[in-house]
């Protein structure tokens, strides 16, 4: 017979490892993202081999560039990620480099201010089914976002297309 004690440790050693928010990844190198904002997918690629490719929400207004703070739009251009959260208030979050220099001196033109915290972060707990929801970000499902934060590291650029 088993004993118990054995049994309990190893099934609670087993439980520990799901839904694990910290993964590892040791496959070939992120270089570039891509997304399209009106497909809502987002492609994580090697040169130009796609290695994950995700559904994504946008911000609540998606249709056309993030240009003022409070807009609920998502930004599009050529930025880079800046640094991985692992502390984001949406389970993870990978920095972008939302303003840019153009974004900051259309903003300032219109006296206006650009706005910023942008990030590709983690959902709510309840999923929002074919509705964009964030005030400008990229959202995926939480356990999309844990491999997500595994395999970009920041300098990688991200483009974001209409």
């Amino acid at each position: 017979m088993i004993d118990r004690r054995f049994f309990l440790l190893t099934a609670g050693a087993a439980l520990a490892g799901c839904g694990q928010k910290f993964r590892t990844y040791d496959g070939p190198a992120v270089t570039l993202i891509e997304v399209h904002k009106a497909d809502r997918r987002m492609y994580l690629l090697h040169g130009t081999e796609v290695l994950k490719s995700y559904n994504i929400r946008l911000g609540g207004n998606p249709i056309g560039p993030k240009q003022f703070e409070g807009d609920q739009k998502t930004p599009e251009g050529a930025y880079l990620i800046t640094h991985r959260n692992p502390n984001s208030a949406y389970h993870l979050s990978l920095g972008i480099s939302y303003p840019n220099q153009a974004d900051r001196e259309y903003a300032k033109s219109q006296n206006k201010r650009p706005g910023g915290d942008i990030f590709i972060h983690g959902g709510p707990k309840e999923w929002f089914a074919g509705r964009d929801w964030t005030a400008g970000c990229i959202a995926v499902r939480d356990r999309e976002m844990e491999e997500i934060f595994a395999m970009v590291n920041p300098g990688v650029q991200i483009n974001i297309y209409p």
